[in-house]
Formats: structure tokens, C-alpha cells, sequence
């Protein structure tokens, strides 16, 4: 399969999504069919990414009526009792950031500038790091954290204002400290003294155990870290994401679509991960759009190794489900949504697709 000539067909299949998701806010596909989260669940943002991405792409209204008030929507959550933590960059990324960028409103570029005080606001200068989770999780950083990023930096670019990109490179030096292995592995939570910001350990989480290598944890920092790059210009990111990239890379010499964690017991009776995958094929684009043409071609071959197997062995491109990818993992450790699909691996499949067809926008 050519994944430069599959655009035509995401696009048919995105718009019988349209009318099989409806006003749904989805997350997991179980038996083809998404549930329907609260709008302040860290998800929120990334069905109507998918189409401002494809409103970009085709210049067709009817993706961006769809997408219009999305952001409207979750900014409302803040106006009840809610559970918004440092994912405000996953929810207002894809809905108030892209539709300022797409179409110069002011009310959704107010929305992003708020998402993200609201963001500066969950850091911790004791230890340099943004608060994870709410709850009694005071002093908890996780690796997902770097896909949040961008949010600051836009907002600092945006506004003029150099604080909110001092908070973002203080918390990314963190990861790249904290989180990220000699070998290029990565820790997913790491808890730190709330008061003093002493490392005190590192946490499992969605990973077999504290020593593993949670494979979308994986994807979160290599594209994570390239995008922190991408605004910065500071080569210790873009190095920091290569690592990254390079163990993703060879955990997946024999085949590109990753466990759901590279350090398990029994390899051969654990689930796949196509979340990861998409994710880390996106990712391997971005950081190939960033280094020279000689070091690039080896980014670009592995991303679309890992989209041509997700195109002919996992994607469903008709109407049968409502997702485009299958076996998805999401938490395996709690045996939560596991084989289903998962609405930011579609998110960051039509992402990467759309890269491969010359999309020159971001929202990440």
C-alpha cells in the first residue's frame, strides 16, 4: 500500500465517522462503536482535530461547522466542578489553538492563551516540573507531559510572554533528567517532593513496572520532544528525541507495530499497542522535517513502515466500525481498554497521514 496515496481514502472514512459519532466526545471503540467521555477527560480535544486537520487539508466548511464549538464546549467545563490537569494541551491544542491558526478567531485564541495559564499554573519551581494529576498526586510528573508543551510555547510566542516558555524548557530539562534512560528508554511517572522537589522514585503507571518501557510513553516523548525543539531551536530536545526515537526504532526491528510495553513478561501473549504506533510514526515525520535530507530518509522509511503495517493489518477504512484503528491498548496494568480502538491513535494516524500529503500546519 502507498501511504501517500491513502489520503482519499481517510477522508471517506472520516466522513462516515461524522455521521456514525455524531456530538459524541469519543475515546474508546469497543465492538466498533465510541463511547461518549465528559468533555473535561484529557481525550476531549482530539476528534476535532482530526477535523480541523482534514478542514485544512480539503478546505471543506462542512469539517469546520463540526469543529467549530468544540472548544466552546470544553472551556465550559471550567465553569462546573472538573478534572483538567496538565492535558489542557491534548484538549485545546486540537480546538482553540488550530482554529485561531485556521481562521483568526479571537474568542478561541482567548480560550488557548487561558488553557494555557491554566497549564503554568500546575508548575512547581521546587522541582522544575508540571503537576500530573489532581487528587493527592502533588508531587507527580509524567512523560506525557511533553505533548503538552507546545501549548506554553505557542501561548509565549503568542502573547509575548517569555515566562510561560521558561516553564516549558524548565519541565522539559526535567524530563530529559528525570525521565529518559541512558539507553533511550523512558520512565512514565516520576514522583518528586512537592515541597523541596526531591527525586524520590519512579512509578510504573502504565507500564509493566518502573523499570519497563511503556511504548507509548515511548511515542509521547520522541514526538513530544521534537516538537519542544521545533519552537526552541535548543539541539539538547532535538538530540534527547532522536534517543528516544532510536530505542522505539530498534524495539521494533522485527515488526513496526509496538507491544504496549517493550519490557514485559511473556512477550508473545501481550497485546499490541497501535496508539504507540501511530503516535511514533508521527513523531519519526516530525523529527525527519527537522534534521538534514541525509539523516532524514531514515526517519521517514521507519514512519512509514510502521503506517503501511497499520494500513494493511490494522485499520478498518469502511463503515463497519466507527474507528479507523483496532487493538489498541490503553491501560493495561488495570486490564482498562485493552483491544479497542482509541480515538488519539485515529487522531495521530490521520496526523501522520496527513504529513506524508504535505499538511504544512501543526497543532502538536
Amino acid at each position: 500500500m502507498n501511504i501517500n496515496e491513502l489520503w482519499p481514502v481517510i477522508q471517506q472514512k472520516v466522513d462516515g465517522m461524522l455521521e456514525q459519532i455524531g456530538d459524541k466526545s469519543p475515546h474508546v471503540a469497543v465492538e466498533g462503536c465510541y463511547d461518549d467521555a465528559r468533555k473535561d477527560w484529557w481525550t476531549s480535544g482530539f476528534w476535532p482535530g482530526i477535523l480541523w486537520i482534514m478542514h485544512d487539508m480539503t478546505k471543506d466548511d462542512t469539517y469546520k461547522l463540526r469543529a467549530w464549538d468544540w472548544d466552546a464546549r470544553i472551556e465550559q467545563c471550567f465553569m462546573q466542578d472538573n478534572n483538567f490537569h496538565h492535558d489542557v494541551g491534548f484538549q485545546f491544542l486540537p480546538t482553540a489553538v488550530i482554529k485561531f491558526k485556521l481562521t483568526g478567531d479571537k474568542d478561541a485564541r482567548r480560550r488557548g492563551l487561558q488553557a494555557a495559564s491554566f497549564l503554568a499554573g500546575r508548575f512547581n519551581p521546587a522541582g522544575s516540573f508540571l503537576r500530573a494529576w489532581n487528587q493527592d498526586k502533588h508531587g507527580w510528573a509524567i512523560i506525557d507531559s511533553c505533548m503538552n508543551l507546545p501549548l506554553l510555547l505557542w501561548a509565549a510566542e503568542e502573547s509575548g510572554d517569555p515566562r510561560l516558555r521558561y516553564i516549558a524548557c524548565d519541565h522539559a530539562d526535567t524530563v530529559l533528567q528525570h525521565f529518559i534512560r541512558a539507553d533511550g528508554s523512558v520512565r512514565h511517572i516520576v514522583s518528586f517532593d512537592p515541597a523541596t522537589g526531591e527525586f524520590i522514585e519512579a512509578i510504573g503507571g502504565q507500564g509493566h513496572s518502573a523499570s519497563s518501557s511503556w511504548s507509548r510513553g515511548q511515542a509521547w516523548a520522541l514526538h513530544g520532544l521534537a516538537n519542544v525543539y521545533r519552537y526552541t531551536g535548543e539541539l539538547r530536545y532535538l538530540h534527547a528525541a532522536k534517543r528516544v526515537a532510536h530505542y522505539f526504532i530498534a524495539c521494533t526491528s522485527a515488526d513496526p507495530i509496538p507491544l504496549w510495553d517493550f519490557r514485559t513478561e511473556d512477550p508473545a501473549a501481550q497485546p499490541k499497542d497501535t496508539s504507540a504506533a501511530a503516535c511514533a510514526a508521527s513523531g519519526l515525520l516530525e523529527i525527519a522535517a527537522l534534521v538534514s535530507e541525509e539523516e532524514a530518509d531514515m526517519y521517514r522509511f521507519h514512519a512509514n513502515r510502521i503506517l503501511t503495517a497499520l494500513a494493511e493489518r490494522y485499520a478498518v477504512f469502511d463503515q463497519t466500525k466507527e474507528q479507523i484503528l483496532i487493538e489498541g491498548t490503553g491501560h493495561k496494568p488495570a486490564n482498562q481498554n485493552v483491544n479497542v480502538g482509541l480515538i488519539y491513535g485515529d487522531y495521530f494516524f490521520v496526523e501522520a497521514i496527513a504529513k506524508c500529503n504535505q499538511w504544512k500546519q501543526r497543532i502538536f
